[in-house]
């Protein structure tokens, strides 16, 4: 027996597989007034004047199709069907390729927004009312779970878009290695780090610094100098203590 596309009436692969992912035995059909409003549908004007806009009672089902490819590989897809409950004949289909093929209403938890597919690709916006709350909720999970499955977005895009990540600047290393000082120049230009050494004996290096000794002040330079000129005065003359530069100076 040949499996038929509902969605399509044409005849599906023998190797074909359909599996039903949601039914609701009884939901309420509107045909409802184009949108007007950027911001949604409001169930409350399809209900108006003791429902006068349903046309029809239909049993709703979500109907996931797998078909092989030839590279063992397979196609999925996911049909919205609107059927007659007593004889199972086709009323209407929405082809799920995208989010925005069903819309929730502003003002009902119960009530959605369709766009069926016709013959020839017509296409029209149903509403589709529940009458209990859980059987609205288990068609919203459902129709999350063929999101996951066929990979659409919220945006229509099929093949979900990987999150981008956030590039995390490497982190540079300022601490100090092993054996390794921080080298403090004083009166210098320049700082820097370099292996540590051992002190020296007059003790400039200590603790990894090494230090100039400060300039000396006037007070002490006038010291120096009259120290200087003292030493000269009390030097003897050469001549004086017997020693001669002249021709004598030297041995013969």
């Amino acid at each position: 027996m040949e499996t038929i596309d509902p969605s399509t009436g044409k005849a599906l692969p023998a190797d074909a597989i359909q599996r039903i992912l949601f039914i609701a035995p009884s939901v309420h059909v509107y045909n409802i007034p184009p949108l007007t409003s950027t911001k949604g549908y409001v169930a409350s004007s399809w209900t108006a004047d003791n429902n006068k806009r349903q046309i029809f009672t239909a049993r709703l089902r979500i109907l996931e199709t797998a078909i092989p490819t030839a590279n063992n590989d397979e196609t999925v897809k996911a049909d919205i069907l609107l059927e007659d409950p007593s004889n199972g004949q086709l009323f209407a289909a929405a082809p799920y390729t995208v989010p925005g093929v069903v819309e929730q209403v502003l003002d009902s938890s119960r009530f959605f927004a369709v766009r069926v597919q016709g013959d020839g690709g017509r296409k029209a916006v149903l509403g589709v009312g529940f009458e209990e709350r859980s059987e609205a909720f288990d068609f919203s999970v459902s129709l999350q779970e063929v999101r996951k499955t066929l990979g659409i977005e919220d945006n229509g895009k099929s093949g979900g878009k990987k999150a981008e990540k956030e590039k995390i600047p490497e982190k540079k290393d300022f601490s100090l290695k092993e054996g390794e000082t921080i080298t403090v120049n004083i009166g210098g230009r320049g700082m820097g780090r370099r292996t540590h050494a051992k002190s020296e004996e007059n003790g400039q290096g200590l603790g990894g610094f090494s230090l100039l000794p400060p300039p000396p002040s006037a007070q002490e330079m006038k010291a120096q100098k009259r120290l200087s000129q003292n030493m000269e005065k009390s030097q003897p003359n050469s001549s004086e203590d017997g020693f001669d530069d002249g021709e004598f100076g030297e041995f013969q």
